[in-house]
């Protein structure tokens, strides 16, 4: 497209996937695919060989606009900086790489929940930024609120068939507000009728909005792991992205988008996002609204061997959607964001000034247990006045395997009236110790509160050997029975309670003996001092086998847990009796 080759033919170097899309805009297309001179798909060209049937259009993808504007030659560069929001290393770089704050996690969040249920499918969070990159320009820079609903529609214009593909009404306009004809929605351009079987809630509110970037994402991360693919195979990952737009212009778009996503990106407050100029749905410098596009006459397909001549860059917004290939999204760029001469009323987002605490309490627990306390914080303005409807990030971080109730190291909670957030409840691992639980305000470059966890050993407070037997070893020998004991806290049984043994010198002087009975290591080595010991489920623990060296008469067998529970057991070396 002429944007494509403008921007391409000024810089002085380029990249390999920049110069794979202009070899490919220029002299290809997807198998049997039709094209008007701009590189457009033409209405009625024929799906691709695995795309749905179920879509209103019959498997027909129309003229199908995006933005088509192109990465930087330059790829962003990962800095060890950290993230003021997550305080996890991000690249910092040009504004191309930088992606608004919610929307980058309703992307991630997304690439979760497909890991979880479709393990198979690979879904990187990056290819999901590169088709909400070129459908919506990221929700126009991330104009969403605190659930992650876009402040207006997004609509492509009206699928009526002029100039683009025709699909008459399927949802009674409740989705697009159009009766009459279809229109794609929201930031990643469902049509209706694939919204309505292709639908996720991606944000757990109980609903399926295609304007809520969560449940969008989430959608197009189930749509493009159709059919059992595998994306870490090119070939699949290809196929899944010609069925959400049957076009290697637009393939190559994305793909040029991802690679450049995949080598760095930052985030950046919501509604600060870049925004796309170029739009394959409009090369007249226009910038028609997308209810009302302006339409244009395709002329006969450029053939692969003689590509059209580039003209100078569109500066037009994206006017036109695309139907769905049967089920596949049908894309528009959204309408330009508001006119500087007309000020926008600040989001809740951008009127917090800071965190403060809100009662949390202590964050202590034993070792596999709950807490009892959960971090609770508020967002408040310059004037320490409540904002609600922000959404607020808690975060684990160190070393630890404590998670929140679900099994997740990260959650996302939005203020409620009274400006404050509760993460969910804390569950403890099995590694003790002290962790950080850090609250950030999403969107914001704000400093974060942190809290101290601390998880505890399970605790025994009595240790009884199971067998009465006397241990008993001659000289030179080794004894005939392990020790065995059993630990139990407040009378119940005290399963992986962490433990040592230690051959003492006497019940005042606990140190380690340097003679007597002794345990071996792996390597056969003599050792005195055991480590690391855990009782099992029933609270049992069983040591290793015990030798005895030369020195004859009675020595002592130290075992302690967690919690305090102590027990000495006595092992008597001397000859046999005659």
């Amino acid at each position: 497209m002429a944007a494509h080759f403008g921007r391409l033919r000024k810089g002085a170097a380029t990249t390999a996937v920049a110069a794979a899309a202009v070899a490919a805009l220029s002299a290809s297309q997807a198998p049997g695919v039709t094209t008007d001179d701009l590189g457009r798909q033409a209405a009625g060209a024929q799906p691709s060989a695995d795309a749905s049937t179920g879509g209103a259009g019959g498997g027909a993808t129309g003229d199908s606009p995006y933005y088509t504007d192109l990465p930087p030659l330059k790829s962003p560069n990962p800095s060890p900086s950290a993230s003021p929001t997550t305080g996890t290393p991000v690249s910092v770089g040009e504004a191309e790489a930088g992606i608004p704050a919610t929307v980058l996690d309703a992307y991630k969040k997304a690439e979760a929940e497909l890991r979880a249920s479709k393990p198979g499918c690979n879904l990187p969070w990056q290819l999901l930024a590169a088709i909400g990159k070129v459908e919506s320009g990221q929700a126009r820079g991330g104009r969403v609120d605190a659930s992650g609903t876009t402040y207006s529609p997004i609509l492509g214009p009206k699928l009526d068939g002029n100039g683009f593909a025709l699909i008459a009404d399927t949802d009674n306009g409740a989705y697009d507000g159009d009766p009459a004809y279809d229109r794609a929605i929201g930031p990643m351009q469902f049509i209706p009728s694939t919204w309505e079987w292709a639908g996720r809630d991606g944000n757990g509110d109980g609903k399926k909005d295609p304007n809520n970037v969560y449940d969008a994402a989430l959608a197009a991360g189930h749509y493009l792991c159709r059919f059992d693919r595998d994306l870490s195979v090119q070939s699949q990952m290809n196929a899944a992205i010609l069925n959400y737009n049957n076009s290697t212009a637009y393939l190559n778009t994305v793909l040029s988008w991802l690679e450049y996503y995949r080598k760095g990106t930052h985030e950046v407050p919501d509604g600060t996002g870049t925004l796309p100029s170029h739009s394959s749905g409009n090369d007249s410098g226009a910038n028609p609204s997308p209810s009302a596009p302006a339409t244009s006459t395709p002329s006969a397909p450029s053939t692969p061997s003689t590509p059209s001549t580039p003209s100078a860059p569109s500066t037009s917004k994206p006017g036109t959607p695309k139907p769905g290939s049967g089920g596949s999204t049908s894309p528009s760029p959204p309408s330009s964001p508001p006119s500087s001469s007309t000020p926008t009323p600040p989001t809740p987002t951008q009127t917090v000034d800071h965190l403060e605490d809100a009662n949390t309490g202590k964050l202590t627990a034993t070792a596999g247990g709950a807490f009892d306390a959960k971090v609770a914080v508020r967002a408040e303005s310059k004037a320490n006045k409540a904002v609600a409807k922000v959404r607020v990030r808690f975060t684990i971080i160190g070393d630890t395997d404590a998670t929140f109730s679900g099994g997740e190291s990260v959650a996302t909670v939005v203020t409620g009236s009274t400006g404050t957030a509760t993460a969910p409840a804390l569950v403890a691992g099995e590694k003790t110790g002290d962790f950080t639980v850090r609250a950030t305000v999403v969107g914001r470059v704000l400093g974060g509160l942190d809290y101290t966890a601390t998880v505890a050993p399970r605790p025994a407070d009595t240790l009884t050997r199971t067998s009465e037997t006397a241990l008993t070893c001659v000289p030179g020998g080794e004894f005939a029975d392990q020790v065995e004991v059993k630990a139990t806290y407040k009378g119940a049984v005290a399963g992986k309670v962490a433990a040592t043994a230690t051959l003492i010198k006497s019940t005042d002087d606990v140190t380690e003996n340097d003679k007597g009975p002794y345990f071996k290591d792996a390597d056969g080595k003599v050792i005195r001092t055991l480590t690391d010991l855990t009782t099992d489920a029933d609270g049992v623990l069983k040591l290793p086998k015990l030798y005895a060296d030369d020195t004859a008469g009675t020595f002592l067998l130290r075992i302690n847990t967690a919690g305090g529970a102590a027990l000495t057991v006595e092992l008597t070396v001397a000859a046999a009796a005659s």
